[in-house]
This record gives C-alpha cells, sequence and structure tokens, in this order.
C-alpha cells in the first residue's frame, strides 16, 4: 500500500489519480488551509479532515505531493518570487523541506511539486535553484519539467512545471511519460447551458474575439475555443481566461462542471463539490471555478504516478529496511 502526504492539497488530485489507476494507497494525511478545499475534498473522498496549515508538520509518507500556492510566481500574480525572507505564500514550498528535516531517518521515497512555469522566470529562478539545491542537501537527485496537459489528453493548454525529486541517486526520466492524443473538446463541453453564462458585460463584449488575438495571460482579447481551451483559472469572468464559447446566442464562458471536466475530474466529483457548495439561483458559483483553477490536471499525475510504480500495482511490494516500499523497479 502506497501512504500519500499530499500538502497544498487542494481538491485531491493525486488521490483522484492513484483512484483512476486503482492503485491500493493511504492518504496518511491531507493538510490544507483553504476551509472550503477541505469540505470538497471531504466529500470527495468521505473524509474528516479539518483546515490545517503545513508548518512544523511530521508525518512518514512514501511519497509526498506538494503545490503551493502559485501566485507569487505566476504572470496574473505579484511575482514576488517565493523568496524564503519575504512571507509570500509560495514560500511556503520551503515549509516542505522543513517538514522532511523533521522526518528524521523516514524520508519519502518521492517528493512531487507542481507550480506554474513562471517559477523558471528571471526574477523567480533563484527561489527554485533554492528549493532544488535544499532537496540535494537532503539527498534527493531532481528532475524537472514543464508539462502541457494537451500531451496527456486533456484539450487545455495548461503548462505547469513538476519537480520530481528521488531519494538516493536515480533520477525520473520524463521522457519515459506515457502520453496520449489530445481528445476533443467537444467532448468536455455541456449541451444544455443556462443563459445566465452568456457574456454579457460591457467590458467583456468588447474583448470578444474579432483580430483573434492570443487569449494568454497579458493579451487584450478573448480567444474563442475551438480546439482547446485555454489555461484553467480560478475565474472566467475577466479577460484573459480560460476562453469562450461561440453559440447561437453568442459567446458564453464555460461552466463550472466543464471547468472540473478540463482538469481530468469526474461528473460525480463535480456534483459532490456542487452539494457542498451550491449555486446561488441565477449566479455563477465562484467556488467550484476557483477550486477548479487551483488543482493539478489529474492524467498527468495519473502518468507520472504510472512511471513512479513501474506500471506495478499490486498490494505486496518489496520493503527497504527503513520499512519504505520501492517505488522502481
Amino acid at each position: 500500500m502506497i501512504k500519500v502526504l499530499e500538502l497544498f492539497g487542494g481538491i485531491g488530485a493525486p488521490r483522484k489519480a492513484l483512484i483512476n489507476l486503482g492503485v491500493e494507497h493511504k492518504s496518511i494525511d491531507y493538510v490544507e488551509w483553504n476551509e472550503k478545499a477541505v469540505r470538497t475534498y471531504n466529500a470527495m473522498f468521505d473524509n474528516r479532515y479539518k483546515p490545517e496549515s503545513v508548518v512544523g508538520y511530521s508525518l512518514q509518507p512514501d511519497i509526498l505531493v506538494h503545490g503551493s500556492p502559485c501566485q507569487d510566481f505566476s504572470r496574473a500574480g505579484k511575482q514576488y518570487g517565493g523568496n524564503v525572507e519575504d512571507g509570500t505564500r509560495s514560500s511556503l514550498m520551503f515549509e516542505t523541506i522543513k517538514i522532511i528535516e523533521n522526518l528524521g531517518v523516514w524520508k519519502p521515497k518521492v517528493v512531487i511539486w507542481e507550480n506554474v512555469k513562471g517559477v523558471l522566470s528571471k526574477r523567480m529562478i533563484s527561489a527554485f535553484n533554492h528549493y532544488l539545491s535544499d532537496m540535494e542537501g537532503l539527498g534527493y537527485t531532481n528532475s524537472f519539467e514543464v508539462l502541457d496537459a494537451r500531451n496527456f489528453g486533456i484539450p487545455q493548454a495548461r503548462e505547469r512545471i513538476f519537480t520530481i525529486s528521488t531519494l538516493g541517486n536515480k533520477q525520473f526520466d520524463f521522457s519515459k511519460l506515457r502520453t496520449v492524443p489530445m481528445r476533443n473538446v467537444k467532448e468536455f463541453l455541456e449541451e444544455d447551458v443556462s443563459d445566465k453564462y452568456l457574456i454579457k458585460q460591457p467590458s467583456m463584449i468588447s474583448k470578444l474575439p474579432g483580430k483573434d488575438v492570443p487569449g494568454t495571460f497579458g493579451g487584450r482579447m478573448l480567444h474563442e475555443i475551438k480546439e482547446y481551451a485555454w489555461t484553467i483559472t480560478t475565474k472566467q469572468m475577466r479577460c484573459p481566461n480560460s476562453g469562450v464559447i461561440k453559440t447561437s446566442k453568442g459567446y458564453r464562458y464555460l461552466t463550472e462542471k466543464e471547468c472540473w471536466r478540463l482538469m481530468g475530474f469526474d461528473d460525480e466529483d463535480y456534483y459532490a463539490a456542487l452539494k457542498e457548495h451550491p449555486t446561488r439561483q441565477g449566479m455563477m458559483n465562484g467556488t467550484l471555478y476557483h477550486q477548479a483553477g487551483n488543482s493539478i490536471v489529474v492524467q498527468i499525475l495519473e502518468s507520472i504516478f504510472e512511471l513512479l510504480l513501474s506500471g506495478s500495482y499490486e498490494k505486496d511490494r518489496n520493503i527497504n529496511k527503513e520499512g519504505q516500499l520501492e517505488l522502481f523497479a
């Protein structure tokens, strides 16, 4: 049984990936400070976790997954850089270092960190290199790569950096990840959509597709979704956003359910979250948009876990002298 610790756990993409793979696992703990995200996680996985901070945490996982808040590395955020000294949200990634240090002899065999690719920018790279150096000092070998959800079947132009640190000298080989062709975005879109999703705000109407300006961060026009959506963000009623859909009545936003689907979650996951956070009559559900935008694409994690586990999910695995599972063949 694989023991997983989820830090900055959000709505539980790592656990969802392991469930999809049929891997017997135990989430030995889930740590998340956002109360609404915790409620969603509990509703999806039938747990009773409470909001907690990662600061000072101590457990014994085989795999540690952390996706520290991305705002301070994001082009849409403040770009403070997540340095240890500045107290920003992303500096919480260094709390992971402290947690591993506190574990003593027992260290996670694998540490996975996901964040925006802005960590590689000139302003942010020093903090990223500091993190890599600290992990090396703890006995880990680092490997990182920018992965795009479109290469894992999901029609979403979402590029995120994944850093995988393995205990010892063996390096994770991203070139061996299983990739699949991008699916048709129409498979993810709802057919009967309420008029409340139609774009009616004058400020947004003025930015509707016309000159076909790419809908990327820093752009001034909205992108029409044809083959794929742009990055699912925490809000849709803004420019830029994840893209808009052309209908017979005009352009509309993506629905909350569509955003969840484009992050790799099932409709039953969405409905569990919706039951916990009901949508007000005639309104769009900001909580469910936010939770989708803050998550990790499930299918990318599936591919990573497959390679880490060498495609072998049997219950009985080799145990090393420290009592941990051997994750590599």
